[in-house]
């Protein structure tokens, strides 16, 4: 009598796991993990004050679009995660089945998010590229 092989089974991971390992790809990709990795930049930059020679730290490697720090694409990813978490929290104030205190809620965390993103990429590109977008 031969025996049956069993084959094991594979349980499908939960929605939550999958958008959590999709988010945290999208912030890795964006952030510039793979430059990070390659290049080997330093966390943050430092520079001199002409004046008083003090060493002052620096976040954004100014005047390079293809060069950052560390620091710099990490908050850079950060500030468009947040915008895509706060367009998700829009879309779930737009449910109809949800309370309405909690769609008020749902719906300004997401427009705050949302605006704060938009302003911080904004304040980030102008200090890197000084003159930009005047």
């Amino acid at each position: 009598m031969a025996k049956t092989m069993k084959l094991p089974s594979i349980t499908l991971p939960t929605p939550m796991t999958v958008f959590s390992l999709v988010l945290l790809t999208y912030f890795l990709v964006v952030s510039g993990f793979v430059y990070d990795v390659i290049v080997e930049p330093p966390g943050i930059g430092s520079t001199q004050d002409r004046f008083t020679g003090v060493v002052r730290p620096v976040v954004f490697l100014p005047g390079r679009v293809n060069g950052q720090y560390i620091i710099e694409g990490l908050s850079s990813g950060f500030m468009f995660v947040l915008g895509g978490l706060g367009i998700i929290l829009l879309d779930l104030g737009f449910d109809r089945n949800r309370d309405k205190s909690v769609k008020i809620f749902f719906v300004s965390v997401g427009i705050a998010s949302v605006v704060i993103a938009y302003i911080m990429s904004m304040l980030f590109i102008r200090i890197k590229i000084p003159g930009y977008l005047k």
